[in-house]
């Protein structure tokens, strides 16, 4: 059986790579990171607990994918350049072959993005992984929530909604054929981060955030820090490729309100239309345009044809009622 350090040296400890940034990383009490001259940190945090975030049984290399996926998505949503990051995990136990796995699909993300591991903890418990990442991003430019202006234009990359698609095939409250369930859940299980995305609205977008919870409760938090509001043309909405076979009304929830997308839902201004699209070719990432921002608060949601919708929508919220 592995001890905590044999575990910890074997599979999370690397020998330093070509342009790190991590002056002192794995191995003491704290790393110490070399952010460029004169940029700004920025520092995000996730946890993900088995039975809440992943099912028990989760494929460890995807599994380690994801966990660091949906860090660099939060540095995405700001415009910021990953550095490095730290590992925090507990484990029931130090299975050799989950550990493998795991390291595998976390440090392949890791290496595409030039992001280090620099440090972490480990410990006996119920299966629970904890990521901070850490970036940096020239002053001014960082894509903040508060910075939406009425008149923008709303965005999101990607598609939308096959993630919670999977998640109800696993669950059972739709009957899926195992190749549209294969292919959801490759989004569920596989997000792409969204960064070179998000470096290139800088100076371009306003406003920006992830949509893991949802497009529309997290746009909401858009409108809430901006002290503005929304109209948004469901039918607009881009979904993903199994999602775009089911019911309209179906399409419309799971577009809206299904999470664990991490695309990226931004605003611009109108007049910015051409430099939005420029921005996606270069970043290799579809963007549609979905809505604008409006000086009234709430968010207001219509149709292809521009008639009102009363959709009944709860984007995800860990400690609301079941």
């Amino acid at each position: 059986m592995l001890s905590e350090f044999q575990l910890i040296e074997r599979y999370f400890t690397r020998a330093p790579r070509p342009g790190a940034r991590a002056v002192l990383g794995v191995g003491d009490d704290c790393a110490l990171l070399a952010p460029s001259p004169g940029m700004q940190l920025a520092v995000s945090t996730d946890m993900l607990v088995e039975g809440r975030h992943f099912f028990a049984g989760a494929d460890p290399v995807r599994l380690g994918h994801k966990c660091l996926a949906v860090n660099l998505s939060d540095l995405a949503a700001m415009g910021a350049q990953p550095l490095g990051f730290t590992l925090s995990f507990a484990l029931p136990d130090a299975d050799e072959a989950w550990l493998s796995g795991f390291a595998q699909g976390l440090f392949a993300l890791a290496d595409a993005h030039g992001c280090e591991l620099v440090g972490g903890d480990t410990t006996r418990g119920p299966r629970n992984i904890g990521i901070t990442v850490f970036g940096e991003v020239p002053p001014g430019q960082a894509l903040r929530r508060d910075a939406a202006r009425a008149g923008d234009d709303v965005w999101v990359s990607g598609t939308l909604g096959d993630a919670r698609l999977a998640l109800a095939g696993y669950r059972g409250e739709l009957a899926l054929d195992a190749a549209t369930l294969e292919a959801a859940g490759e989004r569920m299980h596989a997000p792409t981060p969204r960064l070179a995305l998000g470096l290139a609205l800088r100076g371009i977008a306003h406003a920006a955030i992830d949509v893991s919870d949802g497009l529309a409760g997290d746009l909401g938090h858009i409108l809430a820090r901006s002290g503005a509001g929304a109209v948004l043309d469901a039918d607009a909405l881009p979904c993903g490729p199994m999602l775009a076979r089911q019911e309209r009304n179906l399409r419309r929830r799971f577009a809206l309100a299904g999470g664990d997308d991490y695309e990226l839902c931004f605003t611009a201004p109108a007049a910015s239309r051409d430099a939005v699209l420029a921005a996606a070719a270069r970043a290799g990432t579809p963007v549609t345009r979905i809505g604008a921002i409006v000086a009234q608060p709430g968010l207001a949601l219509h149709d292809a044809d521009g008639k009102p919708l009363d959709l009944q929508l709860r984007s995800f919220d860990h400690f609301a009622p079941a």
